[in-house]
């Protein structure tokens, strides 16, 4: 016999329809932050040129230290990740979106502070990095938020 003060398990709640167009809208748009990396490690400067970078921008990019070449794959493959995470409802996704977002905090203080790149990323650049960096606190939030309410497990 079970006493009074005894609580049956809870179940889990129920997934909530945007998780889904969240974790879909997460994985789409990070797949093209590895997509960038991967072409731009592959393909180099041609790759950088056709998707409109000038000469000044992919030299820059192909002078990165090798710290900073780990840090940038950290950040757009840990964004991806994180994504999976997301619609895998997994916990673990708010730290791993945590991650990514460090990591490309480091590489804008790298590009706009350490190596004086802000001139030379100009204001289209600024701007994608500004959403970028919107886009991951907000991921990095929403994961947090379906972390506590128990939604990721």
């Amino acid at each position: 016999m079970s006493s009074s003060t005894e609580t049956a398990p809870q179940a889990a709640p129920k997934t909530p329809w945007h998780l889904w167009l969240v974790g879909i809208v997460a994985v789409l748009f990070n797949a093209v932050g590895v997509f960038d990396f991967v072409m731009s490690k592959t393909q180099g400067a041609a790759y950088m040129a056709s998707a409109g970078m000038t000469q000044a921008q992919i030299d820059h990019y192909q002078a990165y230290p090798a710290w900073m070449t780990v840090v940038w794959a950290v950040g757009v493959f840990g964004a991806f990740l994180a994504s999976i995470l997301l619609l895998l409802r997994r916990k673990l996704a708010a730290a791993t979106f945590a991650v990514s977002l460090a990591a490309f905090l480091i590489s804008l203080l790298y590009t706009y502070v350490l190596s004086g790149g802000g001139a030379i990323m100009g204001q289209d650049v600024a701007i994608m990095s500004g959403v970028i960096t919107a886009l991951l606190l907000f991921f990095l939030w929403y994961a947090w938020a379906m972390t506590g309410r128990g939604v990721l497990r």
